[in-house]
């Protein structure tokens, strides 16, 4: 009689005989959760000793144990069942037992097509309780067991998606193992509970991510730092699947998709999230991922690892392509500005000093200078058809990394002297702000109840023509139509709009946030990723302005460049800091940014008059050909 350790063991081969050497009996036993309350009778250990007791009575010798715990029936991935069809294949099997017909599978087409195989091969098959024994003759009832064994497998699938629906609807969560950071609450296996070692691991991906850095550069800075990946953390606490599966070997070797998933779970906000996918059917095990729009979100479920604002940040930097340069970076710029005419994106242009040399057409050789700057989407993907829509708004990357770190600055010093001023300053530009809105919106409003009150007397008015006859009904269903989607387009559009302007009258708290993240970060002297991320929702650059214009024979610039430049900041959007300066401070910079002016034109003028003397010299010497 095996006891449990060896009835687990799918390669239990006893008497140190070789499977491959001489034909053999296979023992094999399934059990699955869909056994319901059948598991206790049909445990695999009851299983197995059912089985070998039958093959000592019938001198079934030698006998080998190949078990699939966890398995149900209706799929024929299972490791076991694999290993037994391999071998059935390789002619190193004469008998196979099991306990029931069903324990081979639950899909009545797929046991009539490997009872077949079965014959070919000249393999005995044995069912003992439904008795079974093809060295006896066919059973013309076999077939209509394996139908109703399907059934069931069908009537089972049934109940448990019905018992799971109703669960996904309270809110309880339907993953049967919490995510990596997460554990079941031993009082409630409902609820989950902070894993501090794992959640710290979870906080510092989505840290470094904010911080600029790419699922596979986390993944690859954990390998190094030797940092446990999660599968095999859980598996060495007795969680999850891989428990009794996991690669000992590799024990740091963290997989970017690892890295994505755990970024895009919303239960890591507090969230519990059901009906993420879902089964094609009963005998298809395949997961398939469901729409966004079909989720169930319950929000504040468990404690968060990290904070809503924290996740909605991420997700919108994954959202953002960033195309790497030769040195391996991403510039966290880019999907932050936009262009002031046509609102488009500016495309980031970079070229590092290693860039390879190139040649004239004379054969002198030079490097490529590097480059890092940002132009108009619109105008580039235009420019070259000949049909301009935008103009170029080039802007050096350098210079918005120091308007960004001045402005940072300038506010963060002066929230510490003058925090009261601030709030002041922007909830008074706030109000102003939701009052202009508040009007336009209010404006919105009253012109469309204006124009759903006009539709319902216009389909009145079809329904009596319809009535007395002057239209046809299909008529009718074609106008009405077009007058009831905009009629319900416009009710749609104000519940909206009433929704926004009710919401001016709660309290503004992002004052509050935004001096929380200033006084998170201690020093402001280095532009980081993390504070661009952090600080920055959108830059809107304006097109370059030049102070002598623009040269009629080359249609460059002329003169000095200026260029008008927006940070808008989150939670308080565009704020420049007061000017505390007095009137005599401004006039005094005001002249002194003159005579800079005034400089840089004679200079810009002399050198002018130096290369058209040049060019005047090189026009009057004697052709040296002549």
């Amino acid at each position: 009689m095996p006891n449990a350790q060896s009835a687990a063991n799918n390669s239990d081969y006893r008497k140190g005989t070789d499977m491959k050497k001489q034909k053999q009996t296979i023992l094999y036993a399934r059990l699955s959760v869909d056994d319901g309350t059948d598991r206790e009778s049909n445990s695999i250990q009851n299983q197995c000793i059912m089985l070998e007791e039958y093959a000592e009575r019938n001198d079934l010798k030698p006998y080998v144990h190949i078990n699939d715990d966890g398995y149900s029936g209706t799929g024929w991935d299972r490791p076991g069942w694999q290993k037994i069809i391999e071998e059935i294949k390789a002619d190193n099997v004469s008998n196979l037992v099991v306990k029931n017909l069903d324990r081979m599978g639950r899909d009545y087409l797929r046991v009539g097509l490997y009872m077949e195989m079965f014959r070919e091969k000249g393999v005995r098959l044995i069912a003992i309780n439904d008795g079974i024994d093809t060295l006896l003759g066919e059973d013309d009832f076999t077939p209509f067991r394996a139908i109703m064994a399907e059934w069931y497998a069908r009537d089972a699938s049934k109940k448990i998606k019905a018992v799971m629906n109703s669960k996904g609807k309270s809110g309880k969560p339907l993953a049967n193992i919490p995510p990596y950071g997460y554990v079941k609450d031993p009082e409630d296996k409902n609820k989950w509970l902070v894993d501090p070692e794992a959640a710290a691991i979870v906080t510092r991906i989505f840290n470094m991510t904010i911080d600029g850095m790419g699922p596979r550069n986390i993944a690859t800075k954990l390998f190094e730092e030797k940092v446990e990946r999660p599968s095999y953390y859980m598996a060495q606490r007795g969680i999850g699947r891989y428990k009794n599966t996991c690669d000992t070997e590799h024990l740091y070797a963290w997989n970017w998709s690892s890295v994505t998933q755990i970024l895009g779970r919303i239960e890591y906000a507090g969230h519990t999230a059901n009906f993420k996918g879902k089964t094609a059917d009963f005998k298809n095990k395949k997961y398939v991922k469901n729409p966004r729009e079909e989720w169930l979100i319950f929000e504040n479920t468990h404690e968060a690892i990290v904070t809503q604002e924290t996740w909605d940040l991420v997700q919108k930097l994954r959202q953002t392509k960033r195309r790497k340069s030769n040195l391996g970076e991403a510039n966290p710029l880019t999907g932050l500005i936009y262009c002031a005419d046509c609102n488009g994106k500016l495309f980031n242009h970079r070229r590092s000093t290693s860039s390879p040399i190139r040649k004239r057409d004379g054969g002198k050789e030079y490097y490529c200078k590097p480059q890092n700057f940002y132009v108009c989407s619109t105008y580039k993907r235009t420019s070259a058809k000949y049909n301009k829509k935008c103009t170029p708004h080039v802007i050096q990357t350098g210079l918005v990394k120091q308007i960004i770190l001045e402005l940072l600055q300038e506010t963060n010093g002066y929230i510490r002297e003058n925090k009261d001023e601030f709030i002041e300053l922007i909830r008074e530009k706030t109000i102003i702000k939701k009052g202009e809105t508040a009007k336009t919106h209010a404006k919105r409003i009253s012109k469309n109840v204006n124009r759903i009150a006009e539709l319902e007397r216009i389909f009145r008015s079809l329904y009596e023509d319809k009535a007395l006859g002057k239209i046809s009904s299909d008529r009718f269903d074609e106008m009405s139509a077009g007058y009831e989607q905009e009629q319900e387009e416009l009710k749609a559009q104000n519940l909206i709009l009433q929704t926004e302007l009710e919401a001016f009258n709660t309290d503004n708290s992002n004052i509050e946030s935004f001096i929380e993240l200033v006084n998170r970060f201690t020093h402001f002297d280095e532009l980081t990723p993390a504070m661009i991320n952090e600080f920055v929702d959108k830059i809107i650059v304006h097109e370059g302005e030049w102070s002598e214009g623009r040269s009629s024979e080359t249609g460059r610039g002329r003169g000095t460049r200026t260029q008008k430049v927006e940070v808008f900041l989150k939670y308080v959007g565009s704020f420049n800091v007061p000017d505390k300066r007095t009137p005599e401070e401004i006039e005094a910079e005001r002249i002194k940014q003159e005579r800079i002016e005034h400089e840089r034109k004679y200079k810009r003028e002399y050198r002018r008059r130096m290369l058209d003397a040049k060019k005047n010299e090189e026009k009057q010497k004697p052709d040296s050909a002549a």
